[in-house]
This record gives C-alpha cells, sequence and structure tokens, in this order.
C-alpha cells in the first residue's frame, strides 16, 4: 500500500512539475486607448474607415497590461474599416503587446453623430501566450471637429495555471495503477 502512495505521488509531482513549466500565462486585464482620429468622411455618422490616428496613447491599464504607463504612445495600424471580416495583423502594438484584430462591425451609427464598432481579436507578447480579447471603439462628432476616439479591450481568459490537466494526470495515474492492481 505504502509503495502504491508513493508511486501515485511521484506521478503526480512530476505530472505537476511538467504542467507548471511548460505552460505561459494567459494575458489577463484592461488596457485602454484615446487620441484623436480621421476619418473617410466629415461626420461619423457617415464614415466607413479610420484614415489615420493623431495622438493615441495609453489611456489605463490593469493585470497584464499594468506595467504600460498612462500617456505611453501607440502604434495603430495606418488604416482601418469598421465592418472587418478580414483581420489586421498588427492592429496596434504598444509596450510589448501586439494585437491582432480578427474582426470588427459597428454596432452603432445613427445619423446622431455618434459611432460604436466591437470586435474580436488575439494579443501577444513574449513570456505570455496568445489570448482572445474583446474590444470596443467609440467617437463622436464634436462641435469643434476634433474626432476623439475610446478604445478599449478586456481579456476574456480566465488563467488555470495547469491545475486542470496536473489533477487529470493524477487522475488517470490512479485508474491505471487500480487497474493494474486488480488484474493482478
Amino acid at each position: 500500500m505504502k509503495n502504491t502512495f508513493a508511486k501515485i505521488a511521484s506521478v503526480a509531482a512530476i505530472a505537476l512539475a511538467l504542467v507548471q513549466t511548460s505552460q505561459a500565462a494567459f494575458i489577463t486585464g484592461n488596457i485602454g486607448f484615446s487620441g484623436l482620429a480621421v476619418y473617410d468622411t466629415g461626420s461619423v455618422d457617415t464614415a466607413t474607415k479610420v484614415i489615420s490616428w493623431v495622438t493615441p496613447v495609453v489611456s489605463g491599464t490593469t493585470g497584464s497590461f499594468s506595467g504600460i504607463g498612462n500617456n505611453t504612445p501607440v502604434n495603430f495600424a495606418p488604416m482601418w474599416s469598421f465592418n472587418s471580416p478580414a483581420g489586421l495583423n498588427p492592429f496596434w502594438s504598444v509596450g510589448g503587446f501586439t494585437f491582432q484584430l480578427l474582426s470588427s462591425v459597428i454596432t452603432a451609427q445613427k445619423g446622431d453623430g455618434f459611432l460604436s464598432v466591437v470586435g474580436t481579436g488575439i494579443v501577444s507578447a513574449k513570456g505570455y501566450q496568445d489570448t482572445a480579447l474583446n474590444w470596443r471603439f467609440s467617437t463622436q462628432d464634436p462641435a469643434l471637429g476634433n474626432n476623439q476616439f475610446s478604445f478599449s479591450a478586456s481579456s476574456n481568459s480566465v488563467p488555470d495555471g495547469g491545475a486542470t490537466v496536473a489533477l487529470l494526470g493524477l487522475a488517470l495515474s490512479g485508474v491505471g495503477l487500480l487497474r493494474k492492481k486488480l488484474t493482478a
């Protein structure tokens, strides 16, 4: 009995060590940007794309993005169509993080000077596992003609840290040892 317990404990320790060293952490948290954008028409009521970005900067971070300070300049793709079924890679990059746009679609453009676009994408960074993000872009027609925008993205991943895989490995090892004992 002691020998079987020692075998199970050894297998569990090895499985846990392998899982912990082989998986990079998911990117967690939120990041926001703000700045000015130039559109293909004179109003967000009729605009279909951004043709250039003016001074986009980080406006807030949490989680994995926390090391990026507010007002850090952001590099955006030179042009972006709001209804983009095909992705842009990279759509934006800042602080070692790179975002690949997978899709975007206009959710509000009703002729009242307000535009909202939502989408999905993948954020990557060295030392992290590629992580899915949901994001939202919004802008409005201001009286002074400055087309300010805000962009916010949040991770929809729940990091596991490998515990599920380790428990599965432990359970399968236990079943294998039990089977061996019952057939003996």
